[in-house]
């Protein structure tokens, strides 16, 4: 980052920028914090190596077979579909590395994997000139690519393939491409992606991996990006206890043929993502594609419910979110429960994020620290804070809540603010007096 941002403990940051700390109370401008962005590295059949790439729902939907070697509607896709229940954009990185290009004597495959093995080249006689080819790349029985040249010169690389041979065409059966392999996913690979993510700002980083090393890699990158860097995002991991409010832990197992049981990942990870700061995703609809093992009995319900994992539960044969929650279990004076809801996880973020922002992009060297620069900051922040409170975000919030005073330093400002965050309704405790 070109600004400093994260956690503070004493006044001594050398990095101009928004430090800021969020801790419980003692139990004795604009809304600039758009969600919907997730992240995932993933292990693919055809795709850019080592190059992190966006796709929205719209670009997915027209470009899918060129960026994934399938079309959207396609039973290896679903994954992402689920995604994409609920986020507005993914980042996409090709995690797994080392495979073999598909070939043959014709043309060599553009991307590894073994979806390459399902293409083919067929060169036929022109119709209408007897010394032009006509030269088709299909994937399976559908032509991606049709070109008609004398030479392979002539020829121009498609999103496919790029051409072998050389000198005059001729005609040739329809010749399959193979050899072509995915090579392996490493915990280098993990390492990679999260590098590559490192700068962007997203709001949900998915690991779809039973690998413990690869899970406490991203639970560590969490722990980083938040406290140390700034950036306000959770990852979402399946079957890890991490004890920490911006790692979501799914309990689920899929049981889905040839997917890993880690699946559940791809919709939590659109959920958290797509979620506003004030919505609360508890008692949500599962609906995603995948099955999802929901076998458990009250008793086990209430212990993954303490132990912060995040549960699907069978609803009259639906499937629903039990509850809304991080991995966060151990309580302290600075985090209380409160922090292990994710709505108020994402209230916060959304303050650390327009507060940071707004300083950057307005006050940083062009505002003096002075009464009337102060001021300017206190109405800025209590203007966003007004408008949290419009959306339900956060509760009886006054504009006493926020003040804005200078540092230890000349060049320095606190803020000290204090917020209220309702949370969805999840129990009813009734008493009916019948006369």
């Amino acid at each position: 980052m070109a600004l400093g941002g994260g956690m503070f403990y004493s006044q001594t940051k050398i990095l101009p920028g928004a430090y800021i700390n969020f801790i419980s109370a003692d139990t004795g401008g604009s809304y600039a914090a758009e969600r919907g962005y997730a992240a995932m590295g993933l292990e693919l059949d055809w795709g850019k190596e080592g190059e992190l790439f966006s796709v929205t729902l719209d670009r997915i939907r027209g470009d899918c077979q060129e960026l994934f070697g399938y079309p959207y509607t396609h039973e290896k896709m679903k994954g992402i579909r689920d995604v994409f229940r609920n986020a507005t954009t993914l980042y996409v990185y090709r995690l797994n590395k080392g495979g073999t290009k598909a070939s043959n004597e014709i043309a060599e495959a553009i991307y590894s994997g073994t979806r390459g093995n399902d293409l083919k080249i067929s060169i036929q006689q022109n119709v209408d000139d007897e010394q032009s080819f006509d030269v088709l790349t299909l994937l399976g029985a559908e032509i991606m690519d049709q070109q008609t040249a004398k030479t392979y010169e002539e020829l121009e690389p498609n999103a496919y393939v790029k051409w072998k041979g050389a000198g005059a065409l001729s005609v040739k059966a329809t010749t399959e491409l193979s050899g072509g392999t995915n090579g392996t996913v490493t915990g280098e690979g993990h390492q990679a992606f999260l590098d590559a993510i490192e700068s962007y700002t997203v709001n949900a980083i998915g690991a779809v991996t039973t690998d413990d090393d690869a899970k406490e890699l991203y639970c560590n990158f969490a722990a980083r990006m938040r406290d140390e860097v700034g950036r306000k995002l959770q990852v979402v991991v399946y079957n890890k206890a991490a004890d920490y409010e911006g790692v979501v832990n799914v309990k689920n197992q899929t049981t889905d043929t040839d997917w890993s049981e880690a699946s559940a990942v791809f919709w939590v990870t659109g959920t958290v993502a797509g979620a506003e700061a004030y919505e609360s995703n508890t008692n949500k609809n599962y609906d995603g594609e995948f099955t999802i093992d929901t076998a458990y009995t009250q008793s086990e319900l209430e212990d993954a419910i303490l132990a912060g994992e995040f549960t699907f539960h069978d609803v009259d044969g639906e499937t629903h979110v039990l509850v809304d929650i991080n991995s966060l279990t151990t309580e302290t004076e600075d985090k209380g429960e409160i922090f292990k809801d994710n709505l108020t996880i994402r209230v916060i973020d959304d303050i650390a994020i327009f507060t940071a922002s707004i300083f950057a992009q307005k006050y940083i060297g062009k505002v003096m620290n002075d009464r009337s620069g102060q001021i300017s900051l206190w109405a800025d922040i209590v203007a966003h804070m007004v408008e949290l409170q419009n959306l339900h975000a956060i509760t009886d919030f006054t504009d006493e809540d926020v003040q804005v005073e200078s540092g230890e330093q000349r060049r320095s400002v606190v803020v000290n603010a204090s917020v209220m965050v309702p949370g969805a309704m999840e129990k009813l405790y009734m008493t009916c007096v019948v006369g």
